[in-house]
């Protein structure tokens, strides 16, 4: 199995030459002390830990996976260990606020922490990743009190966060939730009830675990304008437990190591956070959080079996090339100089570099939401967040899936096998397009919430940032190969929203029908201008004199296949979606027969 290597030159080109992250944390006070110098040692750091601590035991822990015994769960070998050296290094409370113990950095410097964790071994990562959300929803909504008793344990690390919100007949549809909160006159709750796929809800790494829970009041009117949210904590501030208690773990295809549980609430002592019947949209900056880390794993999928198919592709001799031997004293050339691998090498290099691009550049905005003092600098990121969150999530993740497979692809028989790790990486990978709303949720949310509940007014924000970029660069014939092409689709991807929205206006049913091809053009247009501003960083990086030229000339051309092989797959979409919704259901439900 292919080892761990933080691609600390790729994510140093994102965060210093393309972000230019220092100008950007100098512009917000609360992270103005945040330098280079600090933001490389905090990489550096974690790709030691990513590849000394955590790639060792990703694949021991697949093969263990989590036991579940009377209630209690116990990780893989190497897990806690690994946890309790994480907390030492002061990871958990990196992004963390200083006011209960954090160490104030910016989040977006917490996202590059997260890829390193994430890419090394994701079931392991799960567990702190769930914590964030916890953390941040606190932070957010929780009293003083509460801050003091929990924020600071769980930025400690001490003990960790789950958020529990599914329940078996609900999934998605969070506004049948049947949690019951009963208040107690010590202004405390009974919470009763069950939630499935917790992920972190019983393990052995901390010392606590923090429930963040949506319940029901008894006078709770229906429908997800009566969902409270509560803190329902293992064990009592005073050291009691608490009862709740974890039924079973789930025997997954994937992330073995991340314990899934079913958690039964059995009059477990809760406290209200926030105000009464406002719990989703207090919940939402937990999902909002789990989202973009959910993005994120797909860059980790890309990376990961990128960097595996690599390594074989190289060494791996099969057949001639069909335009003579490129390794004559070999019996054969290695793989990695047939057109076919190379398709499926270049793929996963775009999706793992523009991807990187999206949520690095994404999480910038988290920066300036948490830390602005400007209330319209906070509006403007947040909006554009809005917008972007769901392409990130769905189209990340589907392009992080099919990176991987095409891991397994390059091994060819050997992908399919365990000890090569490629197989591990789609098994855990396969999750991402479902959890924290599947693909399909996330469509919806993008083109009926975002794009046409606004009357286009999210999707404008950000194609005029299209647009001003191309603008720049309209007599830059260098760029030209990457402008035209982004100028003609960000013109049609207005187009083609107001073409979606006539039809939805006579039915509705027709942005369903749309949502998923749209979220996928969206998706390739969003990852075009990423990649056709790195390629312009890396041009004026070549014009300019550089040691590096070999890398900035690596992604530019990079750049043009992603413009040439992979961009041109909006056409398919824009057809599909012209078909419309008729030849969706023109086939009654009763004749789907086998």
């Amino acid at each position: 199995m292919a080892q761990y290597k933080a691609p600390l030159r790729d994510m140093q080109f994102v965060m210093h030459e393309m972000l230019d992250v220092e100008k950007h944390y100098q512009s917000i006070p609360a992270f103005a002390e945040t330098n280079r110098e600090l933001v490389d040692s905090v990489l550096d750091a974690t790709a030691q830990f990513a590849e000394n601590e955590l790639s060792p035991i990703n694949q021991s822990g697949d093969e263990e996976g989590c036991t579940w015994n009377d209630g209690v769960v116990t990780t893989p070998k190497g897990f806690k260990e690994a946890y309790a050296k994480f907390v030492e290094l002061g990871f958990g409370a990196l992004a963390a606020p200083v006011a209960y113990g954090g160490q104030g950095l910016p989040p977006s410097l917490g996202i590059a922490v997260s890829e390193m964790t994430g890419t090394a071994n994701w079931s392991w990562g799960m567990y702190p990743g769930l914590s964030h959300g916890a953390i941040n929803t606190l932070e957010a909504h929780g009293t003083e009190e509460q801050k003091q008793v929990y924020l600071t344990k769980l930025i400690e690390g001490t003990w960790t966060g789950t958020m529990c919100l599914t329940e078996s007949h609900a999934g998605s549809d969070l506004g049948t939730i049947r949690t019951k909160a009963e208040p107690q006159a010590d202004g405390s709750y009974k919470v009763s009830g069950t939630k499935i796929f917790i992920s972190a809800g019983e393990h052995d790494m901390a010392e606590n675990i923090v429930h963040i829970v949506l319940a029901r009041l008894p006078d709770a009117p229906k429908g997800t304008k009566g969902i409270s949210l509560f803190i329902v904590p293992k064990f009592l501030p005073d050291g009691t437990r608490n009862g709740v208690v974890c039924g079973s773990i789930e025997h997954k295809m994937g992330i073995k190591a991340s314990a899934t549980c079913v958690m039964n609430f059995d009059g477990a002592t809760g406290f209200l956070i926030g105000p009464p019947n406002k719990g989703l949209n207090c919940m939402f900056t937990f999902m909002n959080t789990a989202r973009v880390g959910t993005a994120l794993q797909g860059v980790c999928a890309a990376e990961g079996s990128f960097q595996g198919a690599l390594t074989y592709a190289r060494e791996r001799l099969a057949m001639r090339s069909l335009s003579g031997p490129k390794n004559p004293e070999k019996e054969a050339d290695p793989i990695i100089v047939h057109p076919a691998v190379r398709n499926m090498l270049l793929t996963q290099k775009a999706f793992a570099e523009g991807g990187r691009a999206l949520v690095f550049w994404l999480s910038t905005f988290t920066d300036i939401v948490h830390g602005a003092e400007s209330e319209e600098a906070r509006k403007t990121a947040d909006d554009l967040m809005s917008f972007l969150t769901p392409i990130a999530k769905a189209f990340l993740t589907e392009a992080g899936y099919e990176a991987a497979n095409h891991g397994v692809q390059v091994y060819g028989g050997h992908g399919f096998i365990r000890e090569w790790g490629m197989e591990q990486i789609v098994r855990d990978t396969r999750i991402a397009c479902l959890y924290e709303g599947t693909t399909e949720i996330q469509s919806l949310d993008l083109l009926g919430r975002k794009v046409l509940q606004t009357q286009g007014a999210m999707l404008r924000n950000f194609t005029k940032l299209v647009h001003k970029f191309c603008q720049a660069n309209e007599g830059n014939a260098a760029m030209a190969e990457f402008t035209g092409p982004l100028t003609a689709l960000n013109k049609e991807w207005g187009d083609l929203t107001m073409r979606i929205g006539m039809k939805a206006m006579q039915n509705p049913d027709e942005a369903g029908a749309a949502a998923v091809d749209y979220m996928y053009f969206s998706g390739y247009v969003t990852l075009g201008y990423l990649w056709a501003w790195m390629a312009k960083v890396a041009q004026d990086k070549i014009a300019a004199g550089t040691t590096e030229e070999a890398f900035y000339k690596a992604k530019i051309q990079t750049a043009q296949f992603y413009f040439k092989k992979i961009l041109p797959r909006t056409r398919s979409h824009v057809e599909v979606i012209d078909s419309g919704l008729e030849t969706l259901m023109a086939v009654d439900a009763e004749h789907f027969a086998f």
